[in-house]
């Protein structure tokens, strides 16, 4: 997948490093794979990665739209930290069919099959974005951008949040959403009535109800108020786009 870009971490100091900053158990990546995101200090989407654990070293499986920001995110922390960063040529493949030899399972849902780590691209033919938008699975810079919170885009259902691990960057945020407000705005599947494209306003009996952002055929990822769409009956619930 040309799209991706893998940085390896290394050093002593790796994994304290990493877990004091991001949403997951870096501990639970030691051979397999989580999914985390990096947040701002207000609980804001930095970026979102795949952590894999090998003997001597972290792999960090970004967006290359993200991966050079959170390079510089992550070498901002570092301060005296045992910790080297640097770009790899790894090559991240994907698929949902057989998985090949050395390749790992998605952790964020069984039907996105696996990722492989190697030196060509092995990906299959999958349809990701009717897939990622079945499970709710948001994109980087998509439906994942710096004024997303990560509850309401499904994080903790996708695996990729930790409220045991202890501390991590916008931890508090993160936290006083999960335990103390309930969510009034988040990602849901819709169904499309009409022509529809990325960025068009959905509408929930003549109201603003919220933003569509993936689309394949009549299916779409949007973010809405529910507080207009509670009326609703299923996360594919169908709402009219304005022409």
């Amino acid at each position: 997948m040309s799209n991706r870009t893998v940085i390896a971490l290394t050093g002593k100091d790796r994994i304290d490093f990493l877990q004091g900053l991001i949403t997951n158990d870096v501990t639970r990546a030691e051979g397999g794979i989580i999914y985390a995101a990096l947040l701002t200090p207000q609980g804001k989407f930095i970026a979102d990665f795949f952590v894999i654990g090998q003997d001597d070293r972290l792999l960090i499986d970004a967006a290359s739209s993200a991966a050079a920001p959170l390079f510089q995110r992550l070498s901002m922390y570092r301060l005296r930290a045992d910790v080297t960063l640097s770009e790899t040529a790894i090559v991240v493949s994907r698929g949902t069919g057989d998985a090949p030899e050395g390749a790992l399972p998605d952790p964020r849902h069984a039907a996105l099959g696996w990722r492989h780590y190697g030196q060509t691209d092995i990906s299959d033919a999958t349809d990701w974005t009717a897939l990622q938008i079945a499970h709710l699975i948001p994109q980087t810079g998509v439906e994942l951008t710096p004024e997303t919170y990560i509850l309401e885009a499904n994080f903790e259902a996708l695996h990729g949040v930790d409220f045991k691990k202890g501390c991590f960057v916008g931890q508090e945020i993160v936290a006083r959403m999960k335990h103390k407000t309930e969510l009034k705005k988040g990602l849901r599947r819709v169904q499309i009535d009409g022509v529809a494209a990325t960025g068009d306003e959905i509408t929930s009996n003549g109201k603003p109800a919220g933003t569509l952002y993936s689309v394949s055929g009549d299916q779409g990822l949007a973010y809405l108020r529910f507080d207009r769409t509670e009326a609703m009956e299923t996360q594919k619930a169908s709402l009219i786009l304005r022409d």
